[in-house]
């Protein structure tokens, strides 16, 4: 879809650049027939207007709804007002590609059943897919781990690998960017996003501004570069592949005004973490936040890409950066075509979407500023990203969040070491994630503080797991020029990958002595990572803590082995005179690392490894190819199966109906994620999906991880709601995957109560409290939620895109009204639920009526708003969510 069939406000026309025409859709057309000032839009809104400029066609996209995003008037943001946005294209990591491409392949046999044509399934958009979240840290510590972890890395997948490769020689504009080649955000940075993109329709060539929907959460870093993106889930990515533009609510925009320059000592890492915290606090949930000010021309593109990587963290849809001259030197450098360079700078300055120091300041919703000068060294944690601890006070933080926990130390014997682990041990360093592997300046001077180290005589501790794991080749590349890898190596970080690894719970197992002690004396153990993700229970299950941190301090930190340390005071060790050695000893100095970064990062590195990059290694290129327009489903596959979304679908959707008689499957916090819901992570022997791939023959060893097995139901149904961090107040005390069936009161396995509803022909439904859903943007937190017969969500708000996940399941989003919660009413999900007011019409965020039938036969009923936003989210519930309706739509 690269234009409408409309013209309203006569905005097409002809841009030259270089030797070439191109066709475009001028905004300022708009304010010459008296549309406002969209030339004071915050510059993301300027793309969205261009967007549906191109897109008009009298059915999705209106001119009223051109109009009323001209006439955007930030005193009056927040009027709900629908349009439709349709991408560029659509960007997958393997976790959350693999189900997707199974449910298009599942589409198509569902297509031959009832006798439409297979063929027409194919995505409609290109297609990127990076597989680069099956690798997991098995081996580490030695020049042999990335070989060791990529062999195991094919033996586990090979299932899936085989289905990948179906689908890349199978359907059109679908590209795989194989195994080993980076993270699929620094590959969009560094390769894929163009900034402008062009397309030949209708006999010429459209320029428009790069924009794309992702099934990563994470989709956002390529606001960097002046993208416009977000992530998304499978499910509306799919629906996106499929024609279908993303219905969604015109935003407030935020700005956020930076100012000054960073001073020395504190890095882009310690900048996000400071603005997530000021972000979370001022309240961004379902906003756009863009980035203004003259500060921005003190930041490099990395440095940005720091900054919008982590705006699922701060809660905003993503974290724009206009195009300016820093991001035309980054194309360049980057090794970007001159001539396209040349066209980024001519169109969007043509539409006025190009940032200058002089260029006045946008209007927005709501501003807020920083003085870059004010940002010192800080970590996250030991849960969650907004949570921020300046350095200065990681130790006396960390030691206030062990008050009332016994001391205990443990002595273990391992490789023929000797130590004593306690609580604060430190016992995962990951320099890993796409937020901080993609800044030479973050990863050289991680590798200038290892060197001083080497240099002075220290060692990591041997009770540290220590991994690197880039996003790209081009890091390892810079990092062997600047001579810095051999300093990395000896202090055990070494190459283990390139991929996502500790921030997605590919952080691979503890070694056993250390896993023993941990969980022999119930340890408060410590991860450190350079990731962008340390909620409970994902880095790994056996450790509580997680802290967030630049590389350079992921360094440190295993040096000296403990959270409960002092880095301004205490030594990291003792020189080879035996005097002490400080962190500010070795700490490099901007000067130190901009000389280093200069003379060892080149363009010619980026072309080298994008060269040819979907072609993939030789063991890639000998995964074998099947044949054929439907894909061959093996009975016997314990990662690929033939989902049951599409069993006995009619040709056309039934009524709505309000739910009668539901029971309560789980009772939840405030802030549960969706590593809560959804299969993340390492799988438990003991838990329902582990008992379920142990009774299919499969050994603990193999299992592999939820996000690998993604494209099972079976597995992943069984692993929805089984964090074993979760808390469900039905079983007060327990975590788990817990719950207590009704009315027989017996407690059992979520996912066993689950199927005996089923079998009662009950329909469940999920109590929760503030942000459910925040997280990762995963279509199984949904999916799972649908499998297991949950028909109803009753919150006090939802994160956007779990919320949105669920209608397109066709599960209902019920948010209770504003000062009432599970508390105000007494729900303790021992009740019967009935939902009406659905079946009389559903329209967008109408007032339904819950009523509650307590064990004692007391009843009470309360309004809730049916979180069923827009006119198309009705017809996608109705539908029974978007791919039964898309589905439809092509017979």
């Amino acid at each position: 879809m690269t234009s409408g069939k409309r013209n309203s406000f006569g905005a097409r026309g002809a841009l030259r650049s270089g030797a070439r025409e191109y066709q475009v859709f001028r905004i300022g057309e708009l304010e010459k027939r008296g549309m406002g000032q969209p030339s004071r839009l915050p510059f993301s809104l300027k793309v969205l207007l261009e967007n549906l400029l191109r897109q008009e066609d009298g059915a999705f996209v209106k001119a009223a709804d051109i109009e009323a995003l001209s006439r955007w008037n930030p005193a009056k943001a927040g009027q709900q007002k629908e349009v439709n946005f349709m991408p560029a294209r659509v960007l997958m990591q393997d976790f959350t590609g693999v189900p997707a491409v199974v449910d298009l392949a599942a589409m198509r046999d569902a297509m031959r059943a009832m006798g439409g044509d297979p063929k027409k399934i194919n995505p409609l958009l290109p297609v990127d897919l990076v597989i680069d979240h099956s690798v997991q840290v098995d081996q580490f510590g030695t020049n042999q781990s990335y070989l060791l972890n990529t062999e195991i890395e094919f033996q586990r997948n090979r299932e899936r690998y085989v289905f990948l490769r179906w689908g890349q020689k199978s359907f059109r504009d679908f590209r795989v960017v194989p195994p080993g080649t980076g993270i699929c955000h620094q590959v969009n940075l560094e390769y894929l996003g163009r900034t402008v993109f062009t397309r030949e329709a209708e006999g010429a060539t459209f320029a428009f501004p790069d924009s794309l929907v992702g099934t990563d959460s994470h989709t956002t870093m390529i606001n960097a570069i002046g993208v416009f993106g977000w992530g998304v889930g499978g499910i509306e990515a799919e629906a996106a592949m499929l024609g279908q533009p993303l219905s969604m609510l015109i935003p407030d925009v935020v700005g956020f005004k930076f100012h000054g320059r960073l001073p020395e000592g504190a890095t882009a890492t310690d900048l996000v973490l400071t603005a997530t915290q000021m972000l979370r606090k001022k309240g961004v949930v379902g906003k756009f936040v863009e980035y203004y000010g003259t500060g921005l021309s003190s930041l490099s593109v990395p440095d940005r890409a720091v900054l919008s990587n982590m705006s699922p963290e701060y809660g905003a849809t993503m974290g724009f950066f206009p195009v300016d001259a820093e991001t035309l030197a980054y194309l360049r450098f980057s090794g970007r075509e001159e001539e396209h360079v040349k066209l980024v700078e001519a169109y969007t300055k043509e539409q006025g979407l190009f940032r200058t120091d002089s260029t006045p300041d946008p209007v927005f919703t709501d501003t807020l500023e920083l003085d870059l000068a004010t940002v010192e060294p800080t970590l996250a944690g030991p849960k969650r990203p907004q949570d921020r601890v300046p350095l200065r006070d990681a130790k006396p933080s960390f030691l206030k969040s062990l008050e009332g926990t016994p001391a205990k130390h443990a002595q273990v014997k391992s490789n023929g070491d000797l130590y004593e682990l306690g609580h604060g041990s430190v016992v995962i360093a990951a320099i890993t994630s796409c937020t901080n592997t993609s800044n030479p300046s973050l990863m050289i001077g991680a590798g200038l503080l290892a060197k001083k180290a080497v240099e002075r005589g220290l060692k990591a501790k041997p009770w540290v797991k220590t991994s690197l794991a880039p996003g790209s080749k081009v890091v390892t590349d810079y990092l062997e020029a600047a001579g810095l890898t051999k300093y990395l190596d000896a202090l055990r970080f070494n190459l283990v990958a390139y991929g996502c690894t500790t921030c997605i719970g590919n952080s691979g197992p503890l070694p056993e002595p250390v896993a023993a002690a941990i969980k022999d004396n119930s340890l408060v153990a410590v991860s450190v990572l350079s990731g962008n993700r340390n909620f409970e229970g994902r880095i790994n299950p056996l450790v509580r803590a997680n802290y967030l941190a630049s590389p350079p301090l992921v360094v440190a930190y295993a040096l000296a082995g403990r959270m409960d340390f002092d880095m301004a005071t205490e030594p990291l060790g003792k020189d080879s005179k035996g005097q002490p050695v400080y962190l500010r000893e070795i700490w490099p100095s901007p000067a130190e690392i901009e000389q280093s970064v200069r003379a060892a990062v080149t363009t010619g590195m980026f072309r080298k490894e994008y060269g040819d990059v979907f072609s993939g290694t030789e063991e890639w290129r000998k995964v074998p190819v099947s044949e054929g327009e439907l894909y061959g489903w093996e009975a016997a596959s314990t990662y690929i199966q033939n989902p049951p979304y599409f069993d006995a679908m009619p040709r056309t959707p039934g009524t709505i109906q309000d739910v009668r008689g539901a029971r309560v499957l789980a009772v939840l916090g405030d802030s549960v994620t969706t590593d809560h819901i959804s299969p993340a992570g390492s799988i438990a022997p003991d838990s329902p999906a582990g008992k379920y791939l142990i009774g299919l023959g499969v050994k603990p060893g193999d299992f592999n991880s939820y996000g690998a097995r993604r494209g099972n139901h079976q597995v992943m149904m069984r692993g929805t709601f089984a964090n074993i961090r979760l808390k469900n107040f039905m079983v007060p005390g327990v975590e788990g995957w817990w719950t207590v069936h009704m009315p027989s009161g017996e407690k059992m396995t979520i996912y066993d109560a689950a199927m005996r509803y089923q079998q009662e022909k009950t329909p469940l439904v999920v109590i929760g409290g503030k942000e459910y859903g925040s997280g990762s943007s995963r279509d199984w937190a949904a999916k799972g939620t649908l499998l297991l017969g949950v028909r109803a969500v009753l919150t006090e708000s939802f994160e956007r895109i779990h919320r949105s996940n669920l209608v397109g399941m066709g599960v209902l989003p019920l948010e209770f009204l504003p000062g009432e919660n599970r508390e105000s009413h007494g729900l303790t999900g021992t009740e019967s639920f009935d939902v009406t007011g659905l079946a009389d019409g559903l329209t967008p965020r109408k007032k339904v009526t819950v009523r509650v039938a307590g064990a004692g036969g007391a009843q009470k009923s309360f309004p809730a708003v049916a979180r069923i936003d827009t006119p198309e989210e009705v017809e996608y519930y109705r539908n029974g969510g978007i791919l039964p309706f898309v589905l439809r739509k092509m017979l």
